[in-house]
């Protein structure tokens, strides 16, 4: 079973074990788990078949958006990563060629039910609960819904704290703390209606969302809506990009960290923006071993804090380089980069191939805004807010929603008085880009113990500045963008460094040894991997070697979930030392590769298994109109809806020399995602399995 059993955050529960079967194979489930966890768990990856050319698949979102992880519970195609397990549920690899059973519709529920609000929130994350919370202390009679079990969204994958302002977003606390705080805190307001494992399918003409919670339907009609639908990532073009182990990065993080499954043994990451590294650091926290991360841009577009400290665990951070392929039977083996010119070009002789079982796509979001669009052709009063209005960070999303929940009171007739301007203000702050990049502070004191500030590069975070109980922690300048600096006296007492979320806080302590100090170092890693007596390589804010050092002592600082490493080192050495290396890193195996094979085999849609070199041909011939395009070649015709391929799509369009205002896009289906018909009409279906089963109790 390939379950985290240990985790240095994170705390897995006793569940009761669920019996299924795969493919007539006897498998163990936890209590609650869905089928997709569940499949992972018992070391399988491989879930469908395609239809086209009998290829492999396996996950891909883990966020019920894409159907890549069909599989068949009992007669009927479900997604696996949306479907609980239960009791003796047999599931079975989906078949392009497998006949399914019939359907026969036998229960009649009744008729829709209809529900009237003033406000509709759809989405459960930071920005949903924020904006929730907001009109819940004014009694404004609000539903908020979420197709998940848990409300949070992306926060419950989040181990890491957080940055930003400690006042205004939580900052320095723990996506998963984080998310249970917002939950919390409408418990608070009776006027808030909170409903999970509800997804909305469509905002009609006639100003009514539809609502599939469980098997029921349910017709809302809000007088605002609110769009806090999140993103969904974004896909990528290469050769071997469909093979079961190449997947997103929030795929990842969901079996990591929500459902406390081990996914991989070896990983490889591409993508250097927040989402990439962080889900590095996730994989060791996890015990899994991290090969290698690449970025195509000459610098990572995440902070900085994020990228030093898997650069200082010994994970090798490799920009100006691009995936080449990914290669394998019936999962990934290998994956080969290669170093770009300025254009991007992969350039000869730089090829690479390392050995890995999972690849992670993490190379940016798209704003899920579909329901916010059908609004406002509906004439309601629509409002967005997080991600699906900019993607940001959790922090931002945050100030979002609350800032739009007051928008929707003052449209409700609840509130006259305008939002204050300066919450705006806030908001473009804790939205910013990360700024430059400082060179390390020189040490102008001569206190026996002091804190090293290793967090360099201009972005919004204040923890340190305002858990230091002695305020000697200072910004340069009044903004949170401004970098923290050391100016006071220091008790060591060690607030400063459990609270930063980059894990760029240590204390230096010369008062039992003049000579030879101790550097206290935060540790996230696992418990048990360092003991007092051990030698331990220290490396610097960026990870350069440092040379051993002995620790000296260990402090779990349980309520926290971090470890405080400390180690005596010399004078020149305790200023500089930022962590501990853990792994060596990888070089690579040099392997030439044909750079122009196999461009157009590569696949665009992944639903229909459409390749590049189809959609090439049908622009070269004349074709402007992706709705055409899907007629002529099935691209964007798949259960996923367009979501995963579009972006892709345009991107052919415009490496073609096509000017996009030439282009038609798809017409939108009315439904954001698969249901039932029988749903819609009051009626249960049963495959025909259950229907003999149900008349033998007769």
């Amino acid at each position: 079973m390939e379950r985290i059993t240990e985790h240095p955050v994170l705390q897995p529960e006793e569940r009761k074990q669920v019996a299924f079967t795969f493919d007539g194979k006897p498998c163990l489930a936890l209590e609650g788990e869905v089928i997709s966890s569940a499949l992972y768990a018992n070391g399988i990856k491989i879930f469908s078949r395609h239809k086209k050319d009998d290829g492999p698949q396996g996950i891909f979102c883990a966020n019920g958006q894409c159907a890549q992880c069909s599989v068949i519970a009992d007669g009927l195609t479900v997604k696996s990563c949306i479907t609980p397990v239960r009791e003796g549920l047999k599931v079975e690899t989906l078949k392009g060629a497998a006949r399914l059973p019939r359907v026969a519709c036998v229960q009649e529920f009744g008729r829709v039910e209809e529900l009237d609000v003033d406000a509709l929130i759809i989405g459960g994350g930071p920005s949903g609960l924020a904006a929730a919370a907001e009109l819940g202390k004014l009694g404004v009679n609000t539903l908020i819904i979420d197709d998940k079990a848990r409300f949070g969204g992306k926060l419950v994958l989040q181990t890491h704290k957080f940055f930003g302002s400690v006042e205004d977003c939580y900052a320095g606390t723990r996506g998963i703390d984080i998310a249970e705080k917002l939950e919390e805190q409408l418990k608070e307001y009776p006027s808030v209606k909170t409903w999970k494992d509800a997804t909305c399918l469509a905002v009609f003409s006639d100003r009514k969302a539809g609502v599939l919670r469980g098997d029921k339907y349910c017709l809302v009609r809000p007088k605002a809506i609110i769009s806090a639908t999140g993103a969904r990532e974004k896909s990528l073009a290469f050769p071997g990009n469909t093979l079961p182990g190449v997947y997103g990065a929030g795929a990842f993080q969901t079996l990591v960290n929500r459902d406390l499954v081990r996914p991989a043994k070896r990983l490889f990451i591409v993508g250097g923006g927040n989402v990439g590294l962080i889900a590095a650091y996730h994989a060791a926290q996890a015990g899994i071993k991290v090969v290698g991360l690449i970025e195509a841009q000459a610098a990572c577009g995440g902070y900085k804090v994020h990228e030093d400290k898997i650069k200082r665990l010994g994970i090798p951070v490799y920009t100006r380089h691009t995936i080449l392929r990914a290669d394998g039977k019936e999962g990934l083996e290998s994956v080969t980069i290669a170093g770009v010119d300025e254009k991007f070009r992969p350039l000869p002789g730089t090829e690479k191939t390392f050995q890995a079982d999972t690849l992670l796509i993490a190379v940016g979001l798209s704003s899920v805004d579909e329901f916010h669009a059908q609004a406002r052709e509906a004439g309601m009063d629509s409002f967005v807010c997080g991600d699906a209005e900019e993607i940001a960070e959790a922090s931002a999303a945050m100030f979002s929603g609350k800032i739009t929940a007051h928008k929707v009171l003052k449209s409700l007739g609840v509130m006259a008085a305008p939002v204050p301007e300066f919450w705006f203000d806030r908001l473009e702050v804790l939205k910013s880009r990360p700024g430059v990049t400082k060179a390390p502070a020189q040490k102008d004191h001569d206190k026996p113990v002091y804190p090293v500030l290793h967090c360099r590069q201009e972005i919004p975070c204040n923890p340190c500045v305002t858990v230091c109980p002695k305020k000697s922690i200072k910004l340069s300048g009044e903004s949170i963008m401004n970098t923290p600096k050391f100016a006071g006296d220091c008790i060591g007492c060690f607030k400063c460094l459990l609270i930063c979320p980059g894990l760029a806080v240590t204390i230096v302590d010369y008062r039992k040894d003049k000579a030879n100090p101790t550097v206290a170092l935060p540790f996230e890693i696992g418990r048990g991997l360092v003991k007092k007596g051990d030698k331990v390589r220290l490396t610097g804010w960026e990870g350069a070697d440092l040379g051993d050092a002995e620790v000296t002592d260990v402090k779990d600082f349980k309520a926290e979930n971090t470890l405080i490493v400390i180690a005596k080192t010399t004078p020149e050495k305790a200023d500089l030392a930022a962590s501990l290396r853990l792994y060596p890193a990888e070089e690579g195996v040099r392997s030439p590769a044909d750079l122009s094979r196999a461009e157009d085999e590569t696949i665009i849609c992944r639903c229909e298994r459409v390749s590049l070199g189809e959609i090439r041909r049908a622009i070269r011939a004349g074709m402007r109109d992706l709705n055409q395009l899907k007629a002529v070649t099935r691209a964007g015709m798949g259960a996923c809806g367009s979501k995963t391929c579009s972006a892709m799509l345009l991107n052919i369009f415009r490496s073609e020399g096509v000017d996009l205002k030439e282009v038609t896009a798809f017409t939108r289906r009315p439904l954001f995602v698969e249901a039932p018909l029988g749903v819609f009409s009051g009626v249960k279906c049963q495959t025909e399995a259950d229907e003999k089963a149900s008349w033998s109790n007769f």
